[in-house]
Order: C-alpha cells, then sequence, then structure tokens
C-alpha cells in the first residue's frame, strides 16, 4: 500500500524535525573560532615538538657560554706496582703504557711497593680574539632562529584551524541547504504523484518527480561525505577524533566590518622566519671564519706524590723499599707550574675555507628562499583584495537573487498546478531556487574567508581575530 503526506502533514513532520534538532543543539556549547584556534596551538604535536627544539637551542646556548668557564681537574691516584727502568726510547701509539722510574738494575727485579698521586690542575682559555664571542652569537642566532621557526608554525597553524573552521561550516551550510532541496523536492514530488493518479498531469511527470527526488537525495549524500570530511580535517589540526563539530554559525549571518591592514609582509611570521635564516647562517659564517684564531691559555698544577721506595733504592741497596700501604700513600714530594700559552694551528685555515665557502652558498640559498616567500605573500595579498571585492559584490547581490528565484518558483508551480507550464519549466525554478539559497548561505562565509586569505597574506592576524570574539 501506499502512503503520501499532504502538505500540512508534512510540514508539521519537517517542523518537528528542525525543533528537535534545535533542541539537541541547545543542549551544548558551539565551537568559537577563538577556542579551536586555542585548542590547535596547544594540543597540535608540530607546535609541542617546534617548542622543544626551541628549549634544546636555549639548552646549548647556555652551553656554549658555559664554555668560556676554566677547566679545573682533581685527580686522586693510589698503586702498587715495580719501578724498573731501562734506557732506550719508547712512545706508546694506539694502546696504553706504564709510566713508571726507578733505577737500572742489571736483571729484572720484581720488588714492588704502593706508590700515590694527588693532583689538581687548571686550563683556562682566557682570550680567543672574538672566537668564544663568534660561538656565542651563532648559539643566540639559532635561538632567535627556532623562535621565529615557532611563532611561524603558531600562525600557520592558526590560518588552518580557522580555514578548516570556515570549510567545515560551508560544509554544513551547503548539507542544509541540499537537506532542504530534498524536502522540496519530495513535496514536489507528491503533488505531482497525487495530480497523475488524478489524471490531471501525463505519467512521465511522476517519473521526472521521482528522478528529481533520487538526484535530491544523491546531493545530500555528497553534502554529508564533505562534512564528514571537512570535519576529520578540523579534528586533525585539532589533535582530537573526528566527531560532528557544533561551530559558532554567527559567521553565517554577518561579514566583517575592516578590511584594512597596516601590516607590511615584511613582518609576516613566515618572512621573518628566513630573515633569522639569513642571520643565523651569516653568523655561522663569521663563527667559522674565527675559528681558526689563536687562543692565550692560562694554566697551573699542584702534584704531590708519594711511593714506598726510599730514596736510596739502587742496585746496591735493593731492599731500601717497604710494603706498607700507608707508607706509599703518604705525600712525600710537591711540584707546581703555572704558565700561560699561545697556541695557533696554522694548517687550520686551508681546512676552514670550503667550509666557509659551503656556509656563503647556504646563506644565498636562504636569501632565494626569502625572496620567493615574499613575492608570493605580495601576490596572495593582492588576490585576497580582489577576492574581498568580489565576495562583497556576491554579497550584495545574493538579496536580488534570491528574491527572485523564489518568485519564479512561485510563478512556474501556480502555472504548473493550472496546467499552463510543464514540468521541466518546474524543475528549473526548482533548481534556480536550490542554486540562489546556496548561494545565500554561503555568501557571508565567503566574505570571513577572503578576509582571512588577507590577514594570511599580510601576517595582520589581528585582522581577523579581533572581529571574531
Amino acid at each position: 500500500m501506499n502512503f503520501y503526506f499532504t502538505k500540512s502533514a508534512y510540514a508539521c513532520l519537517f517542523l518537528s524535525l528542525i525543533v528537535t534538532v534545535q533542541f539537541t543543539y541547545a543542549q551544548q556549547q558551539p565551537l568559537l573560532l577563538s577556542e579551536a584556534i586555542h585548542e590547535g596551538l596547544n594540543n597540535y604535536q608540530t607546535i609541542k615538538a617546534k617548542q622543544h627544539l626551541l628549549n634544546a637551542s636555549i639548552y646549548l646556548l647556555q652551553n656554549v657560554k658555559n664554555d668560556y668557564l676554566p677547566n679545573i681537574l682533581a685527580s686522586v691516584q693510589q698503586n702498587y706496582g715495580s719501578i724498573n727502568g731501562l734506557y732506550g726510547p719508547s712512545a706508546p701509539y694506539g694502546t696504553f703504557g706504564v709510566s713508571s722510574s726507578g733505577p737500572v738494575f742489571n736483571s729484572q727485579q720484581w720488588n714492588a711497593a704502593f706508590g700515590s698521586l694527588y693532583l689538581i690542575s687548571t686550563n683556562w682559555e682566557a682570550f680567543t680574539f672574538g672566537r668564544k664571542q663568534s660561538r656565542i652569537a651563532a648559539a643566540h642566532a639559532q635561538v632567535q632562529t627556532d623562535s621565529a621557526d615557532l611563532a611561524q608554525e603558531k600562525f600557520i597553524l592558526s590560518v588552518k584551524v580557522a580555514s578548516a573552521f570556515f570549510n567545515l561550516l560551508t560544509a554544513q551550510g551547503l548539507l542544509f541547504e541540499a537537506q532542504a532541496n530534498l524536502n522540496r523536492a519530495d513535496t514536489f514530488r507528491n503533488a505531482v504523484m497525487v495530480r497523475t493518479l488524478n489524471g490531471l498531469n501525463p505519467g512521465v511527470d511522476s517519473s521526472i518527480a521521482n528522478s528529481e527526488y533520487a538526484n535530491a537525495q544523491l546531493l545530500v549524500i555528497d553534502a554529508i561525505s564533505n562534512k564528514q570530511q571537512a570535519e576529520n580535517v578540523l579534528a586533525q589540526l585539532l589533535a582530537q577524533a573526528p566527531t560532528a563539530y557544533f561551530l559558532d554559525t554567527s559567521f553565517l549571518n554577518r561579514i566583517p566590518v575592516n578590511f584594512v591592514s597596516s601590516f607590511n609582509i615584511s613582518n609576516n611570521p613566515q618572512v621573518k622566519f628566513f630573515e633569522k635564516k639569513i642571520h643565523q647562517s651569516k653568523t655561522q659564517t663569521s663563527a667559522i671564519q674565527k675559528s681558526i684564531l689563536p687562543g692565550i691559555n692560562l694554566f697551573g698544577i699542584f702534584q704531590t706524590r708519594g711511593s714506598g721506595f726510599g730514596t736510596q733504592y739502587n742496585a746496591a741497596l735493593p731492599n731500601n723499599y717497604s710494603k706498607s700501604y700507608f707508607d706509599g700513600i703518604t705525600p712525600l714530594r710537591s711540584n707546581y707550574i703555572a704558565g700561560v700559552s699561545l697556541a695557533f694551528n696554522i694548517m687550520s685555515i686551508p681546512k676552514i675555507k670550503q667550509q666557509v665557502n659551503a656556509q656563503r652558498e647556504l646563506t644565498e640559498a636562504y636569501k632565494q628562499e626569502y625572496d620567493q616567500t615574499y613575492t608570493q605573500l605580495q601576490n596572495t595579498l593582492i588576490l585576497a583584495d580582489q577576492r574581498i571585492q568580489n565576495t562583497l559584490q556576491s554579497y550584495n547581490e545574493v538579496p536580488v537573487q534570491l528574491k527572485a528565484a523564489r518568485d519564479a518558483f512561485l510563478q512556474k508551480r501556480v502555472l504548473y498546478e493550472n496546467g499552463l507550464a510543464t514540468i521541466i519549466d518546474l524543475q528549473q525554478a526548482l533548481y534556480i531556487v536550490n542554486r540562489a539559497e546556496t548561494s545565500a548561505k554561503l555568501a557571508c562565509i565567503n566574505v570571513w574567508q577572503a578576509l582571512l586569505l588577507k590577514a594570511a597574506a599580510s601576517g595582520d592576524w589581528d585582522l581577523l581575530i579581533q572581529q571574531i570574539k
């Protein structure tokens, strides 16, 4: 058995559905754009990674500064062994040797006693002719670069979140219009089928009405898929699981009031990042060049030794030693030395020449990336201004288009019901009114997206953020 809804029954059903949906939405607070941006900045993994890289650079900068501190070595050594001496040269290479000093015997002696060594030494490279300062400057430039990289990443993510927010809002608006079109097509189909069954219209009209209804259903399915994809993109940027977001829909009913930015593209975080990279590369070049400079070192050593062997231990008195542990570790003789040295590696000059050349090439590469980014942003800013003008014109024309489309649809429906128009005419009017309602739904959001494009190109994030609160 076939059942057909009357217009009044269908209207009541549709109204109850709207009330139910609105009541459900009323139970949750809408997600504001500012909240979405804040959520993304707090959760997005790339932001956290950039923050850790910045922290690492700060630690490395402090480490480079600490290199200026003197080296102080304290050593306590206690051992047990023999002290046979032998005339002849030797030099350990690639292995450890025994540093023992004693008299020369005619044969091997295995007499052994305890010995000790107490040592404290210091070495301080007091003056480097600017070499250490250049290393500190290079490390500080790395911190500035990583800080600019973090700022750039936050700016880019904010733009991406705002874009994904507007895209999802657009997808939800298109889904709403697709569902409204489906409802209109269903009402249209029911009316045609009733007239066809009563013999007022040819049978082919019902087939065309069914085809229009099926097409409307396909549009709803496509709109649902687009909405789900937009939700997935936004969820990724917020580092969340995909969900049905309930967004702030005020952007569908109002447009920005300010489109003027006093920002210069040079202040765009993306441009500032490449500026810092160029500066870092130059300071790194300077540090490499100054690495060949000599250093003036101040050093001092104080040493105390003890030994179980007596001062008369030799071939004539081979028993002049003690096996007592305490006799061996008791300090007997001390020495000290203090001095200053100037060290310069002559062969470092040809070694670093190619490093300097390589670093200069990197600087030139960063300059090319800077020029490319600046040009792209400049062109995008021009495009953004053009798009703003176009979307504002569309926004002003949409009400005229919508009223004309609705009037035309009403006229064609009345004519069709009175047999003065064909179903093709009514179908065309249905398509036009759906297109006009879709354009009306997106008129405001298109203006916001154009403003977002200008904020992204100029780097003036306040131009957008101050108008979304």
